[in-house]
């Protein structure tokens, strides 16, 4: 890190390059506008406060990242003066109290940073939330906070597919797979109050309705490699339309096949994997518990993925996925 030459006051906004994180910041600027730097990226690039150094007097707003993941640059910050609020709904087990942190955490498994940010702000702008929710997997939840706003049955169909192509737009190895960097997304869609009009007019909205058809397309005819009545596990191979599917594959089954599990494993250039991973019973099978018992992994109770799963350690992995999601022993499988 290198600290700024000038004593001014500098603002940081730091999010989620995801659904969550985009309508968690939108909500919370068009409500409290500010001027701040901007820091995202991909899905799964969670480490972003470690990215910079900040001064006594800074501010940061921190959106849908792990606060385990970035805990030591947390405490940094906070011992150089800064004053941070944090709106999340991941890993908070290391949670504390300090008098210049401002924290909304809520892990349970019905909750995404945008409906914390849209309690804090009393239902502001309770709409984009319903499109968080709908891209974070949450269609219940979605669909009450939709209700209570009075919007219709095609209403609600655009903002879940508002919410769909946002999240999707957020997966890939790096911001080269993606449609859109995460930060311009986010400017694009600032510039709209009404979600209704983002999708009736910005430009980003046809772009990544086209490129989601075409990278779904790519999975026609795809199975699971292993499947049975309580969890299945996907394969994926290693090219840019699977990196950006995978975590929407993870949250079509889990919508299609209630109360099941699901791990979908996509190859990375380097032979290794990226994983994906939905409890069909968040409750008592945390995805989050689950990826944490692997180096780079973690998520939230519904949700969990790990970053870099080593070819090495597939065997082991989908037995010790077999075994977590349907309490029993299984012999051990080999991906072909």
């Amino acid at each position: 890190m290198s600290a700024d030459t000038d004593n001014s006051v500098h603002a940081y906004d730091v999010f989620n390059g995801d659904a969550d994180g985009i309508c968690a910041l939108h909500q919370l600027r068009l409500a409290e506008p500010r001027q701040a730097k901007l820091i995202t990226g991909a899905k799964r690039d969670i480490d972003l406060l470690s990215r910079f150094a900040v001064k006594p007097g800074d501010l940061l707003t921190v959106l849908d990242i792990s606060l385990d993941s970035n805990i030591a640059a947390l405490r940094q910050h906070l011992a150089a003066g800064a004053d941070i609020t944090y709106f999340d709904h991941h890993a908070a087990t290391q949670a504390f109290k300090h008098e210049h942190l401002h924290l909304h955490c809520d892990m349970a498994a019905d909750v995404c940073s945008s409906i914390l940010v849209n309690r804090h702000l009393n239902g502001k702008h309770g709409k984009w939330a319903v499109v968080a929710a709908y891209g974070d997997n949450l269609p219940e939840v979605a669909h009450a906070i939709a209700s209570q706003a009075g919007l219709g049955a095609l209403q609600r169909g655009q903002l879940q597919e508002l919410g769909t192509l946002l999240n999707y737009n957020a997966y890939g190895e790096s911001v080269d797979d993606l449609h859109f960097h995460p930060e311009a997304l986010y400017q694009a869609v600032h510039g709209y109050v009404d979600p209704f009009d983002f999708v009736n007019n910005a430009l980003p909205f046809p772009v990544l309705r086209n490129a989601y058809a075409s990278d779904m397309a790519s999975m026609q005819g795809l199975r699971a490699y292993l499947q049975s009545d309580l969890s299945a596990i996907y394969v994926l191979p290693a090219q840019a339309w699977a990196r950006r599917v995978s975590g929407i594959l993870a949250n079509q089954l889990t919508q299609e096949q209630r109360g099941k599990s699901f791990a979908v494993l996509t190859a990375k250039p380097d032979g290794s994997y990226v994983v994906s991973v939905r409890s069909g019973d968040a409750d008592n099978c945390p995805a989050n518990q689950f990826c944490s018992a692997f180096a780079s992994g973690g998520g939230r109770r519904g949700a969990g993925g790990i970053n870099h799963l080593p070819a090495s350690e597939v065997d082991s992995f989908v037995q010790t996925f077999i075994g977590y999601f349907e309490k029993m022993e299984k012999p051990q499988f080999s991906l072909s």
